[in-house]
């Protein structure tokens, strides 16, 4: 593949099946970048569901999403990325929506770019921005009860309710 071939990309999926951390990571690498960066919420940290919560047993999580606009508010996110690291290659963004079983990935962020740098701060731009912006919201499920958690980078977490 030469360069010309290799254009940059955004690639951005809500979905409500198991993300792959494969399929992810293959989306952005590019021959002319030597760094991908990925960051993956499993509730653990790697961006996957944790097993508990203020000595709560997290059974599992649900996450809603009015998917146009999330999509919509993620496109600006790459926009942003681009214009702040110009070097950045290619740019996924994939969030997973309703049940997700502790262990497994909710989110995953993946950026390729020349050098490192330019990557693992885009990634980390990409995924304090979607929590401060992105319009999906997640319900911690436990034993005997559940909570709508409110991430506290959003925006709209201080107006008064």
């Amino acid at each position: 593949m030469n360069e010309s071939e290799d254009e940059p990309k955004d690639f951005i999926k809500l979905n409500y099946e198991k993300l792959s951390t494969d399929e992810v990571s293959e989306l952005v690498i590019s021959p002319c970048c030597g760094a991908v960066s990925l960051f993956i919420v499993i509730h653990l940290f790697l961006g996957t569901t944790r097993n508990n919560f203020e000595g709560k047993k997290v059974i599992h999580l649900e996450y809603e999403a009015y998917s146009p606009m999330a999509e919509a508010e993620i496109k600006k996110i790459c926009r942003d990325v681009r214009q702040k690291w110009p070097s950045v290659r290619h740019i996924a963004v994939y969030h997973r929506l309703g049940l997700v079983p502790v262990t497994e990935a909710s989110v995953i962020v993946a950026v390729s770019s020349p050098h490192r740098v330019a990557s693992l701060e885009a990634v980390q731009y990409c995924i304090n921005t979607l929590k401060a912006t992105v319009p999906i919201w997640k319900k911690e499920i436990y034993e005997e009860e559940y909570s709508w958690k409110e991430n506290k980078e959003c925006f709209w977490a201080d107006v008064e309710k």
